[in-house]
């Protein structure tokens, strides 16, 4: 940087001071914003986590703090999560363009189940096998079960020991149609609905494809509904 000449000392300190003062400013303005652009994009994207958000944003890089930007841009970087302690992406897009990425501790207070007893494999979950436990969901898998309709009438996928937090990756829906079940084979097409028995060939979830065989022996396909029901359209 050049330094123009003055006539006196002072008029030189006087001038270095307000060069420091600028170049203390512009950091200060710097960090400021870029403070300000995390918070926003944090409490926005927060909104709709099950329970209270709340985030510490830990230590700015230094050089970032220094360097003049008029337009941020955070992002989440890929494999990463709005959930615990986690890393957000903020990109300067003038008048240079750099990244950094800023640690971030996201804690979720709110509710979620943990079994109250084992639950077997294949089990069908009902009200007394879970409880309501409060914490920091933050510190659970993204997966935890936070609402019991989300988890009774659901069918168990491995055995869960008492006390445990439950997962959904845990349960399964339970079957609409079991293999071997005689089943009510519902037959649409352009103005006409015909009814029929059937056995299910494979068990099937509310929605999933159902192969039926019919009493005159032939093989269909239709969707699974709640009930025992297959509806085939044409």
């Amino acid at each position: 940087m050049c330094i123009p000449l003055v006539g006196k000392p002072r008029d030189l300190l006087l001038y270095l001071l307000a060069v420091f003062l600028a170049a203390v400013s512009a950091s200060a303005f710097a960090q400021a914003s870029l403070s300000a652009a995390l918070d926003q994009y944090l409490r926005i994207q927060t909104q709709g986590l099950p329970g209270k958000a709340s985030y510490i944003i830990g230590r700015l890089d230094q050089q970032a703090q220094a360097t003049p930007c008029s337009a941020f841009e955070p992002f989440l970087p890929q494999g990463s999560r709005l959930w615990g302690r986690t890393t957000v992406g903020v990109r300067c897009l003038a008048p240079t363009v750099w990244t950094v990425y800023v640690p971030v501790q996201i804690r979720v207070a709110g509710n979620y189940l943990v079994t109250a007893r084992q639950l077997s494999p294949g089990q069908v979950v009902s009200a007394a096998d879970v409880i309501t436990q409060s914490g920091d969901l933050g510190t659970l898998p993204t997966s935890i079960v936070t609402d019991p309709a989300q988890a009774i009438g659901m069918t168990v996928r491995n055995g869960v020991a008492a006390g445990q937090p439950l997962r959904s990756d845990l349960l399964t829906a339970p079957w609409a149609v079991q293999q071997g079940q005689s089943v009510k084979l519902l037959s649409s097409g352009a103005g006409f609905t015909v009814s029929n028995e059937g056995k299910a060939l494979n068990n099937a979830t509310d929605g999933q494809v159902a192969q039926v065989r019919t009493s005159s022996g032939q093989v269909v396909s239709g969707v699974a509904r709640l009930g025992g029901i297959v509806e085939v359209a044409y």
